[in-house]
Parts: C-alpha cells; sequence; structure tokens
C-alpha cells in the first residue's frame, strides 16, 4: 500500500438527507420518486413551478416555423415524405423525428467503434461517433444564424456517416469490387445502413450527397452540412494529429494560419463566421474567395502530412485487405452467419454486414476466423 492514500471518509459519504444509509440504499429509495401533495410523482422534492397555458403540438410548431425560419429554410409542413406512409407525431416534426432515430440506432452506437483518422484510437481522439456531433454541432451553428431548419440540419449530420466501414475511406476501396458501381459511403448509409428507419426523403438526400464529389443536395441544410463535415474534419483531424505527435503547429503553412488560425477553436470561429457572412452578403451556403483557399490549403496539408503519410498507408493497406478477406470467408461459408445464408443477395448482404462492424469487431473476427495478427503499431493504434 505503499504510496497509497485513503480517500477521505466525507468523499464516499452520501447525501446528508440520508445519513445513516448507504448510496445504494439512497438510490433504491429513489426508484419511484417523489410524491406531491398534488399526486404528481417527480424526479426530486420540492420542484419547481411551471406555467404551460397550452402544450405545444406539432402543427402549431409547424406553423411557427413560417413565422421564424428563413423563406429559403425547409418547412417540416408539407415534408416528412417516407417510403412507407407513417402517421405523424402528434408533438416531433418530421425532422425531429428523423433526429431522434438516427441517434437510437445501432448504426450510430457503432459509430464510437469505427475510425476517424487512427484505427483503435486512444482515449481522446476522434472516432467517427465525436466527428458526427462535432459536424452536427458546426452544422446547427449554422442553420441558427442563416434562420434554417436545425433538426433537418441535425439529422442529416449526425447520420451522414453511418455507411462507414471499419477502418475509415479504405473500407470504401476495400468493398468496391463486390458491389456494381463500388461502394460510396455517403449513399451506402441513406440507402442500405439507415434504410429501416424510413427516414424523410430530405433527410436521406442530404445523407446520400454530403460528400463535395456528389450533386448537390435538395435543401440548403444539406448543403449547409456539406460543408460543416469538412470544416468540422480538417480541424479536429489536425488537432488529433497534433497530439499525437504526427505534426506539430508550428508545421501548418503561413497560409493556413494567416486566414484560419492553428488552434481548432479558432479555426471553427473564422470558419462559421465566413460561412454566415456569405450566406448574408452573396446569397449562398459557401464560403468567401480567400478562407476556401486557406481551408484547400489545410486539406492539402492534412493529405499530406496526416492522411497520406507511410503508417496511414501501411494502416490502408492492412484495413482493405483484411476487409475483403472477411467478405470473402463469408461468401465461401454461408453457415458463419446465419442471417447471411438466406439473404436475396448474398454478396450485398456481406457487405452490409460487414460494414456495419467496429473496427474491434473486425480485427476480432479475423483473428478468429482467419488467424490474423494485429499489424505493428501507429500514433493512435495501440500495440495489441
Amino acid at each position: 500500500m505503499s504510496g497509497l492514500r485513503r480517500a477521505p471518509q466525507h468523499v464516499c459519504d452520501p447525501d446528508p438527507s440520508v445519513a445513516g444509509h448507504t448510496r445504494r440504499e439512497h438510490w433504491l429509495a429513489t426508484s419511484r420518486g417523489y410524491s406531491q401533495t398534488s399526486g404528481v410523482i417527480t424526479a426530486h422534492p420540492r420542484p419547481h413551478e411551471v406555467i404551460v397555458e397550452t402544450p405545444r403540438e406539432r402543427r402549431e410548431r409547424e406553423a411557427l416555423e413560417e413565422l421564424t425560419l428563413s423563406p429559403s429554410a425547409t418547412r417540416a409542413a408539407g415534408a416528412g415524405r417516407r417510403r412507407r406512409e407513417e402517421e405523424p407525431d402528434p408533438w416531433r416534426t418530421c425532422f425531429e423525428r428523423d433526429r431522434d432515430r438516427i441517434v437510437h440506432s445501432q448504426a450510430f452506437r457503432r459509430l464510437a467503434g469505427k475510425t476517424q483518422v487512427f484505427i483503435l484510437p486512444r482515449d481522446h481522439q476522434r472516432t467517427r461517433l465525436t466527428h458526427a456531433l462535432e459536424v452536427a454541432q458546426v452544422a446547427s451553428a449554422i442553420a441558427r444564424a442563416l434562420r434554417l431548419n436545425e433538426a433537418l440540419v441535425e439529422a442529416i449530420a449526425l447520420g451522414h456517416d453511418c455507411g462507414h466501414g471499419p477502418g475509415g475511406h479504405p473500407s470504401e476501396v476495400a468493398f468496391d469490387p463486390y458491389l456494381a458501381g463500388g461502394f460510396d459511403h455517403a449513399v451506402f448509409g441513406a440507402h442500405e445502413t439507415l434504410a429501416g428507419l424510413n427516414l424523410c426523403e430530405e433527410t436521406i438526400d442530404g445523407i446520400a450527397n454530403h460528400s463535395w464529389s456528389r450533386p448537390r443536395p435538395r435543401t440548403p441544410e444539406g448543403e449547409v452540412v456539406s460543408l460543416s463535415d469538412r470544416i468540422a474534419y480538417l480541424a479536429h483531424d489536425l488537432e488529433d494529429a497534433c497530439a499525437a505527435g504526427i505534426v506539430a503547429p508550428d508545421d501548418v503553412p503561413e497560409s493556413v494560419a494567416t486566414v484560419l488560425g492553428v488552434q481548432r477553436s479558432e479555426q471553427l470561429r473564422r470558419l462559421i463566421a465566413d460561412v454566415v457572412t456569405t450566406a448574408q452578403q452573396r446569397g449562398v451556403i459557401g464560403l468567401s474567395p480567400d478562407v476556401a483557399e486557406a481551408l484547400a490549403a489545410l486539406r492539402h496539408f492534412n493529405f499530406e502530412r496526416i492522411y497520406d503519410r507511410p503508417a496511414s498507408r501501411r494502416q490502408a493497406g492492412f484495413t482493405i485487405a483484411l476487409l475483403r478477406s472477411l467478405v470473402d470467408f463469408l461468401l465461401e461459408h454461408p453457415d458463419a452467419v446465419g442471417e447471411l445464408r438466406d439473404a436475396d443477395d448474398r454478396v450485398r448482404a456481406t457487405v452490409t454486414w460487414v460494414a456495419g462492424m467496429t473496427d474491434r469487431y473486425a480485427l476480432e473476427m479475423a483473428r478468429r476466423w482467419l488467424g490474423w495478427r494485429t499489424p505493428p503499431p501507429d500514433p493512435g493504434w495501440p500495440n495489441t
């Protein structure tokens, strides 16, 4: 016990109001909440009094959008077209419902175990999940300023990368040979991964077309997410690489540092402000020429020094080989996964199943089925 000190007893003491009870007993005692004289059960004693004259239902909130949103914004009223018809929710707009479905989906939760830049990221490095949250923050900030539909922006942003396979963008190269037209994480996510959520047409379109190489989204909210995705990942990938010692802040080109700054928070502030100002002055969702040039220079720097560095290329090669081996194994052994055996299109079903894996699960299955070993460690890649 040398060198260890017992925590002061008061640190573990329960609330004074339940002195004499263990913490577990106190938690169990709150299971039914607190009874009020009005007959209401509350989460805390002595609750706040609130005045609610009439609850604001969905129809009223949709009508409020007409008064508060920009004329260019996408309205929830008249939208909500889904592949399978559904009764509207009494309280939530159609886009709020989409956002909630994505947040509660398995595909969204699995993003916590998928690569942003580093396979098996360390505690403070980004995953696809944290990336999606940061994109949603940037996009929501822009949407609020421009009076666009925040719920639609959030739904697209949170769902935009749900089609990614394990290992990041190299998974697209890995799956390309198996599908006619190749594998695009944006399109695949919108029409395959999230298909069971029965999302609105506008949400599906924004997810499918968030990449700059895709057609223009049909809504300005989709365009906001397209910009926000690039703004967020360039800023936070640089921050992660600096923290991992791959690059240093002083390495950032002067043309980038002068216009955008070096710190993530400063870059986001300047880029968000530029999108808002440009929309106000020019009437389109975009960047001013100087800021766009600086962002392109940052992207070139990130590709050269982070994404395409030798360690990243080795990681990409390993990912491609591993994922193709998993797909080939499952195609050759249809009984390994029961749900794939009876699929109408076994190739597409197998790609979908492997694409849904987290990094760790893909490595685990490669060890179990194929006898693979984890490759040499890379910054951010634990030596396991």
